[in-house]
């Protein structure tokens, strides 16, 4: 993380990046935008949406929007095969002509990073937890732009101010809300009631 916020220091209000973490995996599925990631049917359903901009609040057209999670369980997809569907909770996207996009999924739960070895060991000695807060990932990317890395997280988790791995950025925790309105559930494609978290991502120029 330190290496990180030296080399990824934003100064326009372009979204901060964080850490990409162990549990990526390249050529997730691609979608239409509002889509379903969510393939174990578990967790609370939350509709994730926003727009892609450029410092000056331009829209970007046709920027890549690479996504993933842990399930309701607190474990990656690639934890559990054989009983998570494989690409659970994984996606990418496009945003419109308008820099929108948008998804289905579920509402992120915090988890623990695996702490049997020497992680465990040094976490212990510094008398640290080992849970990450619950988190969105995304990696968007368009021509001309620097790609960021980065998470959403939510605003309930207990372990917001002592992450294991300090990736926590003011500016990265979103507003998920409860949504109770069987109109825009239906709109929507949502059960009801459901959560409800817009999210725009402002890109550097390259």
């Amino acid at each position: 993380m330190l290496v990180e916020s030296l080399n990824h220091h934003k100064m326009s209000g372009e979204t901060e990046s964080t850490v990409l973490g162990p549990f990526y995996i390249a050529n997730a599925p691609k979608y239409e935008n509002g889509a379903n990631i969510c393939l174990d049917g578990k967790g609370e359903p939350v509709w994730v949406h926003g727009r892609v901009l450029n410092a000056k609040g331009k829209p970007i057209a046709g920027a890549k929007l690479d996504v993933w999670q842990a399930n309701e369980d607190g474990f990656y997809d690639v934890q559990q095969k054989g009983i998570q569907p494989d690409m659970n909770l994984r996606g990418v996207f496009a945003s419109d002509k308008h820099g929108r996009y948008a998804f289905r999924s579920a509402y992120p739960r915090y988890y623990p990073i695996p702490f049997d070895g020497p992680v465990g060991g040094m976490l212990k000695a510094l008398d640290r937890n080992p849970n990450r807060p619950a988190h969105l990932h995304f990696i968007v990317s368009a021509p001309g732009y620097e790609t960021v890395v980065t998470h959403i997280f939510t605003p309930d988790c207990p372990w917001l101010k002592d992450d294991a791995v300090f990736g926590v950025k003011e500016s990265l925790i979103a507003d998920f809300k409860v949504v109770d309105d069987a109109k825009r559930a239906a709109e929507l494609g949502m059960p009801n009631p459901f959560r409800e978290v817009e999210w725009n991502v402002v890109l550097s120029k390259a």
